[in-house]
């Protein structure tokens, strides 16, 4: 491939686009996802961005933005799970199961329903080369909005995430903090909802925490490193379905399960030599 080739994506205004969501989003998907893994919400994270199909179904019925019914709806998941998790015996986990399967069914079926324009395919995987100038902006606020909440609260939520009991004797408001990670959850799921749609965003918010976390030994990097291999994901992605005739959602869920693997196979080698490193000390002693 000429030079002409190799630059010919970045000449289209749709993939300029593109290439714009990918860093905007990026950053708060991978903040979040680091805190995700860390206090086991991965499944929270699954159960949110499938909740808010009837939330934009119903925005859609009432005339409202869309953007606001999928806020609405993510919430309603979130505080129904807390609720139910803490008033029955139930475990969280098959309560939050119960809970966006049915609301996602629930959505299902009021899509059907009605006679719209809109594409089922675009909202459940994202339609990321047909991002325009309002979804940029919107998804810019939300971003800022996210990632310099967690900027400046990372240090309180990593105590609430390690030790809720510990962060409430230290005096820390830990409701604050738990319906405050919810509420960026579901603002960082809408911040997606035109680049990955609700079914592949789940991808962006545990991947890129998860490759951190066998990368690095501190949370602090575990913050840098997961963003940093986030974006560079996506870009590639991005790139690449360029020139594969690719969607570039999927593309780039593809390449972060890729960069996933290679982290863990390192990990593991790293283990074992340390392990066989161990052995051969205690022998020397002996």
């Amino acid at each position: 491939m000429d030079l002409d080739t190799l630059l010919m994506p970045f000449r289209f205004p749709f993939m300029q686009n593109a290439f714009l969501i990918c860093v905007i989003v990026s950053v708060p998907t991978a903040l979040l996802s680091c805190f995700l893994v860390m206090k086991g919400w991965a499944l929270m994270g699954d159960a949110v961005s499938h909740a808010i199909l009837p939330g934009i179904v119903l925005a859609y019925i009432l005339g409202i933005p869309l953007l606001i019914g999928a806020f609405a709806a993510g919430m309603v998941c979130s505080l129904a799970t807390g609720y139910l998790s803490g008033n029955s015996r139930v475990k969280q986990d098959t309560v939050m199961g119960v809970v966006f399967s049915g609301m996602f069914g629930f959505g299902i079926v009021l899509y059907v329903s009605i006679s719209t324009n809109a594409h089922l395919d675009h909202i459940l995987f994202g339609n990321m080369l047909g991002v325009g100038t309002g979804d940029l902006l919107t998804a810019g606020i939300i971003a800022v909005v996210v990632a310099g909440g967690l900027a400046l609260k990372w240090k309180d939520l990593v105590l609430h995430s390690f030790d809720p009991a510990q962060a409430k004797a230290s005096g820390l408001p830990v409701n604050l903090l738990h319906y405050g990670l919810l509420a960026a959850l579901s603002l960082t799921i809408v911040a997606t909802l035109s680049a990955a749609g609700l079914i592949l965003a789940i991808g962006l918010l545990i991947a890129p925490g998860a490759i951190a976390f066998l990368l690095v030994r501190t949370f602090g990097a575990m913050l840098w490193t997961a963003v940093a291999v986030c974006m560079t994901a996506m870009l590639a992605g991005t790139y690449a379905s360029f020139f594969l005739d690719s969607a570039p959602a999927p593309t780039i869920i593809l390449i972060l399960t890729g960069i996933f693997v290679l982290a863990f196979v390192r990990r593991l080698m790293l283990t074992r030599q340390t392990s066989l490193r161990q052995v051969e000390r205690r022998s020397t002693a002996e």
